[in-house]
């Protein structure tokens, strides 16, 4: 509540004005927010979020609003039956207030649970655990333990970053580092990769996606072992909001939305390839320029760079790329599928080109309608590499062990059960190497979310964009 206060002149007050300004006062407590309160977001009809602009948390998109914060928010504000509102921020120093004074009713921003944060804040469950990395530019002596920092520190202002050097410095009272607010942690990062800063700390979830774009990026040592993330409420008001925080997110974790996802966003990110990573940069700039109207021409449908990721992975941009299996090209159509796409010569990239990506629109038109993006495409992707029979026949086997068969994450999961006689041998399709489409969907988005940050200054949407829709 907002406390007003008023200074009178020693003279006489008419009743009517005292009555007034009563009414006025009573109006005004009313009308502010109740932080906390179940009831007045319901009556409202609107759950107001607060949040952080960025890849991870919150985003506008070429379709819309987008983002693994903001999505689950809106599963929030569904379960409820409101609408969402967004309220986003640029800086921590930003964000914070907007819970401390009623303007947001939670803040979703991907939010370490930290001992400081605690005392003057309620937290929803947990739905990640992230750690704290040190991390500098491949090519700098690398420290090995805090004592061994010698350079530039820097952090975003009012972080658990912060929080947690502060901590240290108990211990290690030689520690040095600045804070700010220009920049948060990924800009950070960019600046330690143009070497105007020496380190930065890093979340492990930022880190992940930061070296498909800076391979350069090493991580020196863990500063805090992995710590929860959640949603910060107020600890004004009653617990009513919090309590259905609480069971949303029980009924988020054992329907699969949180696993879901996770999946979405940080599904194909788990494992780091320096040199793969190295090498796909490097063909961006040496080889992909030789292809690219071609991708753009045939691509239009999906997104050239989600077509060109696919040719990567199958052929390496290499036109006359053929396998002991019998496939070839940019593409690596098999004979049959060639001739069924209208493909005479498989080893002319154009024709290639062309032909897989009429070949990978059939697959995709052969899904279900009830089956949406993302999950449409991987499905099209793992059949492009392992056939639709033996994706049929993943999905049954995943409905069997009481998974979905709709959805990816469920899926992927069968899989390389496909390698295993017992479930294999009651299959339409029989034996296959199921773990390998896995890969290959994981490859193919981590080639395309590295193709969307590098293509972004040549016309084209910004990162992240296309690879979570």
């Amino acid at each position: 509540m907002i406390k007003i206060s008023y200074k009178f002149k020693n003279i006489a007050t008419p009743v009517s004005s005292l009555l007034l300004m009563a009414v006025f006062l009573l109006t005004a407590c009313k009308d502010q927010q109740q932080p906390g309160n179940l009831q007045q977001v319901v009556k409202r009809g609107t759950l107001k979020v607060g949040t952080l602009f960025g890849p991870k948390n919150y985003y506008i998109g070429a379709t819309g609003q987008r983002g693994f914060e903001y999505e689950l928010a809106r599963e929030y504000a569904d379960y409820l039956g409101v609408k969402l509102e967004i309220v986003p921020s640029y800086t921590l120093n930003e964000l914070f207030p907007k819970i401390d004074n009623g303007e947001v009713d939670i803040l979703a921003a991907g939010l370490t649970v930290t001992p400081e944060r605690l005392e003057k804040y309620r937290f929803s469950p947990s739905y990640a655990n992230i750690s704290q990395k040190l991390v500098f530019k491949q090519g700098r002596e690398w420290p090995r333990k805090i004592e061994d920092l010698s350079g530039s520190l820097q952090v975003a202002e009012f972080s658990s970053h912060a929080e947690n050097l502060q901590a240290l410095k108990a211990k290690h009272p030689n520690l040095s580092w600045t804070e700010t607010d220009e920049f948060d942690s990924d800009e950070l990062l960019i600046e330690v990769m143009e070497e105007r800063l020496d380190f930065t700390i890093a979340d492990s979830n930022t880190l992940a996606i930061s070296r498909r774009y800076f391979p350069e990026i090493s991580v020196a040592f863990t500063v805090q072992q992995p710590q929860p993330i959640a949603w910060m409420l107020s600890k004004q008001g009653d617990d009513s909001l919090l309590s259905s925080v609480v069971e949303f997110f029980g009924q988020a974790h054992h329907d699969g939305t949180i696993l879901t996802l996770d999946d979405k966003y940080y599904g194909h990110i788990q494992e780091f390839n320096y040199v793969d990573t190295r090498t796909f940069i490097e063909a961006v700039g040496d080889k992909l320029p030789k292809y690219r109207t071609l991708f753009k021409r045939y691509g239009e449908a999906m997104d050239w760079r989600f077509l060109a990721a696919i040719s990567y992975q199958e052929s390496h941009w290499e036109p006359h790329a053929r396998s002991y299996t019998g496939v070839r090209g940019m593409m690596m159509l098999t004979l049959p599928t060639a001739k069924q796409m209208g493909v005479v010569s498989r080893l002319d990239a154009e024709q290639s080109i062309r032909g897989g990506a009429k070949y990978f629109q059939k697959l995709i038109n052969r899904i279900p309608d009830r089956i949406k993006d993302p999950d449409r495409k991987w499905f099209a992707l793992a059949a492009y590499n392992v056939g639709w029979g033996h994706m049929e026949d993943a999905r049954v086997i995943t409905e069997r062990l009481g998974g979905d068969p709709d959805r990816w994450v469920d899926v992927k999961e069968s899989l390389p059960l496909l390698k295993q006689r017992k479930y294999y041998k009651n299959t339409k399709y029989g034996y296959a190497r199921g773990d390998e489409p896995v890969r290959y969907v994981e490859n193919i988005r981590a080639y395309y979310d590295t193709l969307l940050f590098l293509e972004k200054d040549k016309g084209d949407s910004p990162a992240v964009e296309a690879a979570t829709e």
